[in-house]
């Protein structure tokens, strides 16, 4: 096999392997590097300084930004796994920075004009699987084996598990942490640790507040927050109500009473692990 070479890639051909096949129509910043038996389809884009290992795919219609470094085998735009898809062209948009380790696949979403959207400086390890219309933040860590359903979100900061799955729709919010191998089938709000099968709220993630250099003052608030939210045995709408008016001033409460507020498909959020007798 031969490349084909776009007279509008400014990437030097020296930077792509002769086995490499590229979609005469694909787009190719400087700096692009392409392994191996890797495929590059018509209509993508990849940015200045991104790396494609061997076997990789890129599908129609995936925007990918600067410095990107894609593994061996990585899948990025395939079809959408939704019964409902019927063709409608669809898009991967990638920012800046990632990684994706070998064998991950990022679906295309589906509904026309939807996009796929993963932002900047993600750290996703080997076989993750990120299925249609999900949408993650910046500086978010999916360890291996992770599976997002479809319309999954992922805000700032959070960090899943090894092998954890997350239904559909579910929501993580920012510097949240999923516990490895679990089952992830309702919200976990801002700053919380939950894990299982399935999971449950454990503890207020203080070791990510700190790595974050998140000030003592809103930490203390935050742990205030948990226990209300999880131990104090009220609603979670009666644990709102005593949050705003007790700590709603705190801009890290407001936060997390914000994500809980705005719902999601009526999923709720992880409850507290009841075997805990402490957080």
């Amino acid at each position: 096999m031969t490349s084909d070479y776009s007279s509008s890639m400014t990437v030097s051909p020296a930077a792509i392997h002769a086995t490499a096949i590229i979609g005469a129509d694909a787009r190719l910043g400087e700096r692009v590097e392409v392994g191996p038996y890797a495929i590059i389809a018509g209509g993508a884009v990849l940015g200045e300084g991104t790396v494609i290992g061997s076997h990789a795919v890129i599908g129609p219609d995936v925007v990918l930004g600067r410095d990107n470094r894609v593994g061996v085998g990585v899948v990025l735009g395939g079809t959408p796994q939704h019964r409902d898809y019927g063709g409608e062209r669809t898009k991967v948009i990638i920012g800046d920075r990632n990684v994706f380790g070998e064998y991950t696949t990022v679906n295309r979403a589906y509904g026309e004009g939807e996009s796929t959207i993963i932002g900047n400086d993600n750290f996703i390890m080997s076989y993750v699987h990120v299925a249609h219309n999900c949408r993650i933040g910046d500086n978010v860590v999916l360890v291996t084996g992770v599976g997002l359903g479809g319309h999954v979100f992922i805000d700032d900061l959070a960090n899943v598990g090894g092998q954890a799955t997350v239904h559909q729709f579910a929501r993580i919010g920012r510097l949240a942490m999923v516990g490895g191998t679990s089952a992830l089938r309702q919200d976990v709000p801002p700053f919380v640790l939950a894990a299982g099968w399935p999971a449950r709220a454990f503890a207020l993630n203080t070791v990510g507040l700190v790595r974050a250099v998140v000030p003592p003052v809103h930490r203390a608030a935050l742990k205030r927050a948990f226990v209300i939210l999880y131990r104090s045995g009220l609603s979670v709408s009666r644990a709102l109500a005593r949050l705003e008016a007790e700590w709603g001033t705190d801009p890290f409460v407001a936060e997390l009473i914000a994500f809980i507020r705005s719902g999601s498909h009526k999923r709720g959020i992880v409850r507290w692990n009841r075997d805990r007798s402490s957080a």
